[in-house]
């Protein structure tokens, strides 16, 4: 069996938990270090400098807590001293010393030892306990771990895709939507309140042209020089009644709304669904319509002025390289009034936040939407135009051509005939959107380690695999035991590779927040392969059922229930199913 990501209108999204930042045991520790630091300093720590890693020594960095590279340097290490000397006039490793020795003092058995490295970062060596308390935390905060860690909740809309629905999706689509579905997900998960939106061009002259391109098939003749060609043209062409005699508008506008059945139900296929389907033509509607609601606007600040017989936006007084028509002499509106007039729109509805995913040949249309959005009125920093890179498909080591124009293109259906749709959301996913991705079809099928979609979810259902041998009840056990005050002093010894996946774990909220404030899905596919990894490691090191004492095979069956969830959660951030069988 494969449990599906779960759909993002009933995702359990720990919204009800997400509103606050969440104390999570690393945040924990990363608190007691900043208050150290602010003790040698002689002042309290306030809470916004525990939310996020306190600007200490006259605004020279922030404090950090991290995993040093090698597990010999210690499992934690902060730069804290390295911060607090220029402001307190005494050497590094001094204070380094003096901060140890605070930190020996609030954590008592829980800290083995400190060490003081380099010119002065301060090295901890945490016992057993504190990491069996810590995995106790995270079985606690159950299917919520890692979430609620944004900073504040905003009121977020994410328009992605927005295919023009004058052809099927395409593979550059389908990164689009697998990296904006990602990105919403994983927004949602950290605590915004986050809605999803594609926009319709469904206005301008490339409707007609698809009418004209279909009517010329439905006469017997030739699709115009620069019209749509392909065999979806052919089919709509079969399809639609009256194609050789009605008007081009109307049979493009028919075609649209074929083709918008067909890209709903592709999208839907590939676990992508939409709050909202914003078409462009409605904002010509009404009187005024929100385009002449948006120019007007504009013209009463001063914006704008005619020249040639047109309206230009000044968006050079704003960044901009030359200012921008709005309205042709003809009186047509462009397609850059019309665009926004949809910002405006999403403005007026109460986003705190815009994030458009756009796609490559979009560069040179950033900086004028900007100018455009601050015209009027909005921060531009609350705008976020997010350029997505191309997709090339390799086969046998070589790239496949690719060419829309010519009518010949992979479609996301034919990707996720080839390939499915949990390795095509992974791959598309994996590197950072304003990267190229070599989408290796040969790699991505492959059922071996060397496929990291494969891999994790081997993983997961390796762990779902124990769990079913140990039983519901036992797992429940397990859980409980764990969670108990005193597990810690129960324990025998942990395993390096125990100690090692338990901070792997721990890790995952603040992967979860840099991922969601980078704007970076691929950081949790790759925290994910990285887990996995620490999972198998500990699965070969360290017998789980049947291990002796009792007390051990409860703690490992929990650290596995721990690792599952984990696992499962990732997978479902990135619109990947978690199996349980494999």
């Amino acid at each position: 069996m494969s449990k599906p990501p779960p759909d993002h209108a009933t995702d359990d999204r720990s919204q009800e938990g997400a509103t606050e930042r969440a104390a999570w045991p690393l945040e924990g520790l990363r608190d007691l270090v900043l208050a150290a630091a602010q003790e040698l300093r002689g002042a309290p720590v306030g809470a916004s400098e525990r939310a996020g890693g306190a600007v200490v020594g006259g605004g020279r960095g922030a404090i950090t807590l991290e995993r040093p590279p090698r597990a010999e340097l210690g499992d934690y290490s902060t730069n804290a001293a390295l911060l607090l000397a220029p402001g307190l006039g005494e050497p590094p490793r001094t204070l380094a010393e003096r901060l140890g020795h605070v930190l020996e003092r609030e954590l008592g058995a829980d800290l083995l030892r400190f060490e003081v490295a380099g010119p002065g970062f301060l090295n901890l060596y945490v016992a057993d306990s504190w990491l069996s308390g810590a995995l106790a935390a995270v079985l606690g905060a159950g299917e919520s771990f890692g979430g609620g860690v944004a900073g504040a909740r905003e009121r977020i809309l994410v328009e992605f895709v927005s295919a023009n629905p004058t052809g099927p999706m395409h593979v550059g689509h389908a990164r689009n939507a697998a990296y904006g579905d990602a990105l919403a997900r994983l927004l949602a998960f950290v605590g915004h309140e986050v809605e999803r939106e594609f926009y319709v061009n469904d206005a301008g002259s490339q409707i007609r042209k698809l009418g004209e391109s279909i009517q010329a098939l439905a006469r017997g003749q030739a699709v115009p020089e620069d019209g749509y060609k392909g065999d979806y043209v052919v089919e709509l062409a079969g399809e639609l009644a009256g194609a050789s005699s009605i008007d081009a508008d109307e049979l493009g506008r028919a075609a649209v709304a074929v083709m918008m059945g067909r890209l709903q139900a592709s999208l839907a296929a590939f676990a992508v669904s939409f709050d909202h389907w914003q078409y462009e033509s409605t904002l010509h509607e009404g009187s005024p319509s929100l385009v002449e609601h948006t120019l007007a606007i504009l013209e009463e600040q001063g914006h704008t002025y005619r020249s040639e017989g047109a309206l230009w936006l000044r968006t050079t007084d704003f960044g901009d390289d030359k200012d921008r028509v709005l309205v042709r002499s003809n009186g047509e509106h462009t397609y850059f009034a019309s665009d926004i007039a949809y910002h405006q729109d999403k403005r007026e509805r109460g986003f705190q936040r815009q994030i458009d995913v756009w796609g490559a040949d979009h560069h040179g249309y950033v900086r004028r939407v900007k100018a455009a959005y601050q015209a009027l009125g909005g921060d531009p920093d609350e705008l976020e135009l997010l350029i997505m890179q191309l997709v090339h498909l390799v086969s046998a080591g070589e790239r496949a051509q690719m060419s829309k124009r010519a009518g010949e293109f992979v479609t996301l259906e034919d990707l996720q005939a080839q390939i499915g749709v949990d390795a095509a959301r992974w791959y598309l996913l994996a590197r950072s959107h304003d990267t190229t991705v070599d989408l290796d079809l040969d790699l991505a099928r492959e059922q071996s380690s060397e496929n990291p979609v494969y891999y994790v979810q081997y993983a997961h259902a390796r762990i779902a695999s124990i769990l079913t041998k140990a039983g519901a009840q036992n797992a429940q056990a397990a859980v409980a035991e764990t969670m108990a005050p005193d597990a810690g002093a129960r324990r025998e010894p942990l395993d390096a590779t125990e100690r090692a996946l338990v901070q792997q774990l721990l890790a995952f909220p603040s992967e979860l927040a840099e991922a969601a404030q980078r704007r970076a899905p691929h950081r949790i596919a790759a925290y994910a392969l990285e887990l996995a990894q620490g999972f198998t490691a500990f699965y070969r090191d360290c017998r789980v059922l049947g291990a002796e004492p009792s007390s051990l095979e409860l703690w490992r069956i929990a650290l596995c229930v721990a690792s599952g969830r984990t696992i499962a959660r990732c997978l479902s951030l990135l619109g990947v199913s978690a199996p349980d069988e494999m």
